[in-house]
């Protein structure tokens, strides 16, 4: 069986800042990697594209659906789907949850991405997470709709927000991402509605490489880390050494 995961995007370009090169690794390391953008961010992340003469709701989403359908190609992700939820504030009502829980007992991901816990700067953010959660817990339930495949218990990986410090986001795992990096960085460049964002997260992939290579030492043979992503997990890990 094919090994999967899922990320959840509150925004069409959040999956490429903060987990592209996951979602590239993964994919090179046999996982089919399925993105869920709940929005365009057409309304609160689109500000270069409105200061266009002429720009409409309807040709603002039609272009950050383009970046980031690019995006997801540079990644080679397996499959990305738009919900189209609206976003400043996103429309995370019952429909959207069913629609979500569907995703997940279709993917059956081995692990799951989605943002930090806290993001007083971008409620969607944090309400996607705790969207994301609540759906991971009825996928998980035996009598929502009965006959479809349940799902196991997949960890639940936040990946980095923007203003880390302001987040109560504490990352455990640091994940080396120096082969991938010219994907990743392809596909940011497909975000040219959000181009002041490129080299601000150029600059935090190579800062947690340096945090790879300070904890690496007993971990991963110090290897050499030229760029990372960092994540925190929400669920305990089993392991049987350490």
């Amino acid at each position: 069986m094919s090994k999967t995961a899922l990320v959840v995007s509150a925004h069409s370009a959040d999956f490429v800042w903060r987990c592209g090169g996951a979602i590239a690794l993964h994919q090179k390391q046999g996982y089919e990697v399925t993105v869920v953008c709940l929005s365009y961010g057409e309304r609160g992340e689109s500000a270069k594209l409105w200061k266009q003469e002429g720009m409409t709701l309807e040709k603002v989403k039609a272009e950050r659906r383009k970046e980031a359908e690019n995006a997801a190609a540079a990644l080679n992700a397996h499959d990305i789907q738009f919900f189209d939820v609206g976003d400043y504030p996103l429309d995370l009502g019952r429909e959207t949850q069913d629609r979500m829980v569907d995703v997940i007992r279709a993917v059956q991901p081995n692990f799951m991405m989605s943002h930090s816990k806290w993001d007083p700067y971008n409620t969607d953010h944090m309400y996607t997470t705790d969207f994301t959660l609540t759906c991971r817990m009825i996928a998980q339930a035996w009598g929502h709709n009965p006959g479809q495949k349940v799902l196991g218990a997949p960890q639940l990986y936040l990946f980095e927000p923007h203003q880390t410090e302001q987040m109560e986001w504490k990352p455990d795992t640091f994940l080396d991402i120096t082969e991938v990096w010219d994907q990743k960085w392809a596909a940011i460049q497909c975000m040219q509605g959000q181009e002041h964002l490129w080299h601000f997260y150029k600059n935090v992939a190579e800062n947690r490489a340096n945090h790879f290579r300070r904890n690496s030492g007993g971990q991963s043979g110090g290897r050499d880390a030229k760029y990372a992503e960092g994540f925190q997990s929400v669920f305990p890990r089993t392991v049987d050494t350490l």
